[in-house]
């Protein structure tokens, strides 16, 4: 495994009892399982090898919990929902920390949790039910309106923010008319659904979705920036060498100043560097920042996650450049 995986690689990971046994498994290591042996228990009867497990990003160990349980679930009336059916649709989350699956039982049939397992009752319509690889879940929409209305604000903001890029955003071309029609017909799940828990949050998430954003670290400089009390500008252009055009991940124009967020993965994922090297990018990267600040004059900011944990983290980030907080 890398550390990430599909449901694919998912499903060829996991081990039923019966097959470890066939592959000469001792039955004292099965049953060390989630001890000190070599096999994590995702569910009961479902085994993964502990040590690349161990490697795995905690949302791609989630998607491996969420495959299992669904394994053991088919023809019932659990639909995968909230952060599990978020996991799923491979919608970006902020800080995803190993917890719960988590269900909603279609129909409004009432069951209790259990440990490893939180189940949810509420109305799913016909067009709130997909499948993803086989697997039953909420839709795209019905995630984020669960995840807007349960989860932290800058992880339904970011959640939020991914669904509506694939609506809004096409190549570098954004188009704030989609963007619009799907922040009324999400706002009309909110209207459509009274008095339920967390709809007042949920309406602020759908106001605060942007799909300009291109990234978690994005999303969550955006909330924090706003909270500061900054204008802000997602993906803001600017002309670039022999009729390129560069971006900046957000731009502050009443102070003048671009704000870049740097993930590490940047630098270190070869997936995002492609043939490039390290050096190459972070090269790249200085180049394109010494020309947009020789061609207008502002400020560019860098920081990652940890400076943007809290507004505050990122005020003292921004006041290390000599931004001032706006008055």
């Amino acid at each position: 495994m890398s550390n990430d995986l599909t449901i694919t690689d998912a499903r060829r990971a996991i081990h039923t009892r019966s097959q470890l046994v066939d592959r000469d498994v001792a039955l004292s290591e099965i049953r060390r399982a989630n001890g000190a042996g070599a096999l994590e228990r995702l569910q009961r009867n479902a085994y993964v090898a502990r040590a690349p497990f161990a490697e795995l990003l905690p949302s791609a160990q989630h998607r491996l919990r969420v495959v299992a349980a669904a394994e053991q679930m088919r023809g019932g009336s659990a639909v995968v929902s909230h952060l599990s059916a978020a996991v799923l649709h491979g919608l970006p989350l902020y800080r995803f920390v190993e917890q719960p699956i988590q269900m909603t039982l279609a129909g409004g049939r009432r069951a209790s949790s259990r440990p490893g397992l939180q189940r949810h009752q509420g109305r799913l319509d016909d067009d709130d039910i997909v499948e993803v690889d086989g697997i039953r879940c909420t839709s795209v929409e019905r995630t984020v309106f669960d995840v807007a209305r349960t989860s932290p604000f800058e992880t339904a903001v970011a959640c939020a923010d991914g669904a509506l890029r694939g609506k809004s955003v096409e190549g570098r071309i954004f188009d704030p008319d989609a963007q619009e029609e799907w922040r009324d017909l999400m706002s009309e799940r909110t209207r459509n659904a009274p008095g339920a828990r967390g709809v007042v949050q949920a309406r602020r998430v759908i106001a605060s979705a942007d799909g300009r954003a291109e990234s978690v670290g994005e999303s969550v400089s955006r909330v924090q920036l706003v909270r500061l009390g900054y204008t802000v500008e997602p993906q803001a252009a600017v002309a670039g060498p022999q009729g390129t055009t560069y971006f900046a991940d957000i731009a502050l124009p009443t102070q003048h100043v671009f704000w870049e967020f740097d993930g590490a993965g940047k630098y270190t994922d070869p997936v995002m560097r492609g043939k490039k090297s390290a050096d190459d990018v972070l090269l790249q990267e200085k180049r394109r920042e010494d020309w947009i600040r020789a061609v207008t004059g502002w400020k560019v900011c860098r920081g990652g996650f940890r400076d943007i944990v809290t507004p505050e983290a990122l005020a003292a980030r921004l006041a290390s450049f000599g931004v001032d907080l706006p008055r």
